[in-house]
This record gives structure tokens, C-alpha cells and sequence, in this order.
């Protein structure tokens, strides 16, 4: 039923063994399958990967086939692996593969699934055991997964764990109304402040509005208060605008100038999820993002998603639900003397040694060491 994809398996049967036995059931160590995908699938594959995704929990764009559909990956090689039972998919990993790091999310943006339904020991030691003899001469795997639940078969591999901060999440099951009447009154006072200040929002839909869209992006990328981690250009841009399926932006406008936009990508049914904002300095006063945030909660609830991810938990996206969920981030660093690991330890302590002194010298400091903020 299941056709692989890779002109060469990993190993003969393209199977793996986890310890445990499904939840309630005293058993042998239960045998797993896995497939390895490096295009879209066929569609008997295609079916049973959807079929899982309704029965996770936080079912998102890029932990479904359209993963594969996405122009960003310019630069990198994608995949997916699909954890079997029998022919019933029971878990799912996507990611990247860069020369030797494999890397399967972000700190804001995990890219794992598993049903509930089976051992998470056994299911995560599994995919696991796929992950590593997908890629044997990977020096470094980086997986993110929501929290706050563990993944022990992970680090019964060596991968190490770190709960990170995670993302805001807007419960859209009560309605925008119930949503809006709920605000602080603050976060209400700033959205009517929008509108009063003749704040226009709307989805970009025509040529002009992405030209426009092109040079907001373009100058906000110029200032000094973020640093750029990724390389787009507006062919890239225009190519995920075409994505209708999974992907949205709105726009901004002050006086039929757009000032500000932001996009949202999605898995029907599942989650929304925020993402790639950017505005014009000169405007903020305006509160248009307060504006275009809500205008997306009030698409989402229309149109029948039950959650929506900030992708992150800065200041501003906290105002908008006291939901946080934590990110797991599991890291297995097999580069000779583990120097990610030595990199990552040594940033961790200049952040403790310079938190109290001035913002310009801690700059300084970290320049000087090279290190992560």
C-alpha cells in the first residue's frame, strides 16, 4: 500500500523495534514501520497521513503533505518520516536536512506528532531509531515537539532535553465576540484605537497588494530592532502567497498606504498559526498590528479553527491569551568533542555573567565571544 519513496531504504524492511507495548496491553517489544518521504506522496499515502493528523491534537501546516509544497526550502533538502502500524500511520516528523544537521522544527514551530493512543516510550523510541538510520552520518539532530508532555525514547537515544518558553495559544472555540468581550481593557481600548485611527485591514489578494506588501517587508527588514535569520525574496514571497490552501496574509493600510502586514499558515481543521510580521516604524503609534492581530483571530473563529499559535510568547502576542504551551527541543550532538553543545554551554554562561551590566556592553561582550543571543 505504502510506496517508498527513497531508491534505497535505510535498512531491508524499513522497520524498527521500540521498547513498550501499546497503553493497556502487556506485550513483546512491539515492531514499528516507517517510510521515508522526500517529495509529496502518492495518494493511498497521502490518505493515511491525513487520517492521522484528525486524530492529533495540533495538527499544522507543516506537519502535513503540503510540507513538500513549500518554496522556502530553497536551500535545503525536506522530508518526512511516517512512524507506522500496520498500514495506520501513529506518528510523524518533517524536516531539513542541511549538510550534516537534520533539523526538525523551530523553538516556535515544532514539527512532530504522535497519537495519543500509543506508548509514548515505545512511539518516540521508534522514531527515533528512523530518524538515525534515515540520516547515519548526520553530525547533529535537532527535534521540537509541544510540551509539556516528554519524549523518552529521545533521550533514551542521547538526545539531550530542554523545556523551552513556548508559544501563546488562543483557545477560538468560544467565538470572537466572546473572545473580543474577554480582552483586558486595555488590549479592547488599543483595537478601537485602530479603527479610530482609520487603520484599514484586508487580505492581500492582487499583484499590487503583494508590490505593496514587497516594500513594507523590504524596509522593515533595514531597522535595528530584529535580526533577519532568514533569506526571501519576493518570487519566494509571491510563490507561498499562491498557497490559498494553507496560507493568508493581511494587510494594513493608513490612508490607502499599506504600513504594516502580517501572515498566518494553516492546516484546515487543525491550527493557525502567526507568522512573518512587518511594519513601518513610523506607524506604530497607529496600532496597526493590534489591528491586523485581531482581524486574524476573527478570520480563524469564522472560519472554524479551534486554536491559534502566536509563535512565540513576546510581550505582545502574551496580551492576547494567558495560555502558554511549552516546547520541548531534544538535541543529539555528534560532532567531534560535541562543540554545539560546548557553543551552546559557553553562550548560556556570558548571558549569566553579563544579565546585570549595561545592554551596549553586553553587545560588546557577546560580539567579541561570537556568541548567541
Amino acid at each position: 500500500m505504502f510506496n517508498r519513496l527513497e531508491p534505497r531504504a535505510p535498512n531491508e524492511s524499513g522497520s524498527v523495534v521500540a521498547a513498550g507495548a501499546r497503553k493497556g496491553h502487556q506485550a513483546e517489544p512491539v515492531p514499528y514501520t516507517y517510510l521515508l518521504l522526500r517529495q509529496f506522496p502518492d495518494g493511498p499515502t497521502e490518505k493515511c497521513w491525513r487520517e492521522f493528523l484528525a486524530r492529533v491534537r495540533f495538527p499544522a501546516h507543516y506537519d502535513s503533505p503540503e510540507f513538500f509544497l513549500e518554496p522556502y526550502w530553497r536551500d535545503a533538502q525536506p522530508f518526512a518520516i511516517l512512524l507506522l502500524r500496520g498500514d495506520r500511520v501513529v506518528g510523524t516528523l518533517t524536516g531539513l536536512v542541511r549538510g550534516w544537521y537534520v533539523a526538525s522544527g523551530l523553538g516556535s514551530r515544532p514539527q512532530l506528532c504522535l497519537d495519543e493512543e500509543e506508548d509514548a516510550l515505545a512511539a518516540s523510541h521508534a522514531l527515533a531509531e528512523a530518524l538515525m538510520t534515515c540520516f547515519p552520518d548526520a553530525k547533529l539532530f535537532t527535534v521540537y515537539a509541544w510540551g509539556p508532555i516528554g519524549l523518552p525514547g529521545l533521550t533514551r537515544h542521547g538526545f539531550r532535553s530542554a523545556e523551552l518558553l513556548g508559544d501563546v495559544v488562543v483557545d477560538l472555540r468560544p467565538g470572537a465576540k466572546s473572545i473580543f468581550d474577554n480582552f483586558p481593557l486595555n488590549r479592547r481600548r488599543d483595537i478601537r484605537k485602530a479603527i479610530r485611527n482609520q487603520i484599514e485591514v484586508a487580505e492581500a489578494t492582487t499583484d499590487a497588494d503583494m508590490e505593496a506588501y514587497w516594500r513594507v517587508y523590504c524596509s522593515w527588514k533595514q531597522t535595528d530592532r530584529k535580526r533577519i535569520h532568514h533569506n526571501r525574496d519576493f518570487a519566494m514571497l509571491a510563490a507561498v502567497q499562491k498557497m490559498s490552501s494553507n496560507h493568508r496574509r493581511f494587510l494594513a493600510r493608513y490612508r490607502g498606504e499599506v504600513i504594516a502586514a502580517s501572515g498566518i499558515r494553516f492546516y484546515a481543521g487543525g491550527l493557525v498559526e502567526y507568522s512573518n510580521n512587518c511594519s513601518l516604524d513610523a506607524y506604530l503609534h497607529l496600532r496597526p498590528n493590534d489591528l491586523l492581530m485581531w482581524k486574524i483571530i476573527e478570520w480563524s473563529c469564522e472560519h472554524g479553527f479551534p486554536r491559534l499559535s502566536m509563535g512565540g510568547a513576546q510581550t505582545f502576542l502574551r496580551k492576547w491569551s494567558s495560555t502558554i504551551i511549552p516546547i520541548n527541543r531534544y538535541q543529539l550532538d555528534r560532532t567531534f568533542l560535541h562543540r554545539v553543545e560546548f557553543k551552546e554551554e559557553a553562550s548560556a554562561k556570558v548571558r549569566r555573567l553579563t544579565h546585570h551590566l549595561p545592554t551596549p556592553v553586553q553587545g560588546a561582550i557577546r560580539n567579541l565571544f561570537r556568541v548567541k543571543h
